[in-house]
């Protein structure tokens, strides 16, 4: 059987305005190394051969930050429309790929190659467009809530804001790592609309889209404990470095 290549586009066009810094957030440094390159280690522990990272906010920068090495090249989302306008601007980098692709926030400091191996894995193994990988977390304040039907089965993200007080309760959570089908992908996100507050393209309306079309969705809760930390303050990154102190 021929081996597949595996893709990753990382997310790192953001400025991070939380973090109260000029400094994009995928470059802060966590014990002494840019988050975005810890996200790519990960990567490649997990066999990914290419890489496609979306710049945008300081995006020479970021180019000249991250260490070169083989089947890296650069997206540029030239106006920061959301996370769905991010993979948009890979369109021409993923046109004619019939394989995999992961998809992940260049923010993702806790991001660990062996989930990434797994979710792959579990993407093989299942006719589905997309696999997703959640994570139950006890008082998910803010963060997306994983809806199910009676039989188990994935059917929506519902954020925070847009939540009834039922599904708030919900403690499986969105953390936006999603291997794609990357035609299946590339076809929904014509259909993506900024129709919300921030009038923005959403990576998490692609599942909804593509459930819509027939398409089937797996949602595992597979991440670790540590994949729940996030970094969108430097409260958070002090969190993080800790963590990693005490993985060591």
């Amino acid at each position: 059987m021929e081996k597949t290549t595996k893709k990753a586009v990382i997310l790192a066009a953001g400025k991070g305005t939380r973090m109260k810094s000029d400094l994009p957030k995928v470059l802060f440094p966590v014990c002494g190394k840019p988050i975005v390159e810890r996200v790519l280690e990960a990567l490649e522990a997990a066999g990914v051969e290419e890489f496609i990272v979306v710049v945008g906010y300081r995006g020479d920068l970021v180019r000249e930050t991250i260490k070169p090495r083989p089947g890296l090249r650069f997206a540029e989302q030239k106006e920061l429309l959301g996370t769905g306008h991010a993979v948009m601007s890979c369109r021409e980098e993923l046109e004619g790929f019939d394989g995999p692709v992961f998809v992940i926030a260049g923010d993702s400091p806790m991001l660990q190659g062996d989930t990434v191996a797994r979710l792959f894995d579990e993407y093989e193994k299942n006719d589905a467009s997309c696999v997703m990988g959640t994570v139950i977390k006890e008082n998910p304040f803010g963060m997306g809530r994983i809806l199910r039907d009676e039989k188990g089965d994935f059917v929506g993200i519902v954020e925070e804001k847009d939540a009834t007080d039922e599904q708030r309760k919900i403690t499986e959570i969105n953390m936006s790592y999603y291997i794609f089908n990357t035609p299946d992908l590339l076809a929904s996100l014509g259909s993506l609309r900024a129709d919300n507050a921030q009038k923005e393209y959403y990576i998490t309306d692609v599942p909804r889209v593509l459930l819509e079309n027939g398409k089937r969705i797996l949602a595992l809760p597979v991440l670790k404990d540590v994949e729940r930390l996030g970094v969108n303050t430097l409260d958070d990154l002090k969190i993080v470095e800790d963590a990693i102190q005490a993985e060591k």
